[in-house]
């Protein structure tokens, strides 16, 4: 049986929205075929939050693992995709659905994703649903906004209860076309030797028949 899949990568690409101030994505040939070089081969330069995404827990704990120290398991597995259009700036417990065991939950709060133009005013989740996720045994939690926490945040409190509770996090997914339910997730990170974050190829996988 060939289950469907949604990409919900960001193409990496010049002018890639990148979070204000931070290294802009390029690429640059360094040998190339039309220079008669037998292969082309590229250097690439770019955040470790570029794009999709997965945050380590050393971005946002100073002595915290790197993402080439983390387990793999929480990126791979049954996740449940949450519609949290419209709840206002921050995902509170309230606007949870059941999750009925979900060890992963993606949230989706953009209408259609800005590829184009960096968005400022986005949906972050609140501490206090990040500490009752974890508490029914999610250990992982993803969004398509740049961060967990608002992006005028200065004390990072999602972040800092993600840490406390030993949770993974993805951002800048792309859910445009994702209905909400549930979906086998597949988002690795590069084991980038003291990375506090790293680009994903994230897909959802429809789940097989029972």
């Amino acid at each position: 049986m060939n289950r469907r899949i949604w990409d919900l990568s960001q193409k990496l690409h010049p002018g890639l929205p990148v979070w204000p101030g931070d290294t802009r994505f390029s690429q640059a040939g360094t040998w190339k075929m039309e220079e008669g070089s037998p292969v082309n081969v590229s250097a690439l330069t770019l955040s470790t939050h570029s794009g999709a995404h997965a945050d380590a827990p050393l971005h946002y704990g100073p002595s915290a693992p790197d993402i080439a120290s983390v387990d793999l398991q929480p990126y791979l597995g049954e996740c449940l995709v949450v519609d949290a259009r419209g709840v206002g700036s921050l995902i509170e417990v309230g606007d949870l659905p059941h999750l009925h065991s979900a060890d992963r939950v993606l949230f989706r709060t953009f209408d259609r994703f800005p590829h184009d133009a960096w968005e400022d005013d986005t949906v972050a989740i609140a501490p206090e649903t990040i500490d009752w996720l974890a508490v029914q045994g999610v250990k992982l939690v993803g969004l398509d906004g740049p961060s967990i926490d608002p992006q005028s945040s200065k004390t990072m409190d999602a972040h800092k209860a993600v840490l406390k509770h030993d949770m993974r996090v993805l951002e800048g997914l792309v859910l445009d076309d994702v209905e909400e339910g549930r979906y086998e997730l597949i988002a690795l990170p590069l084991p980038i030797v003291g990375g506090d974050a790293s680009p994903v190829r994230a897909i959802l996988r429809e789940l097989p028949d029972d």
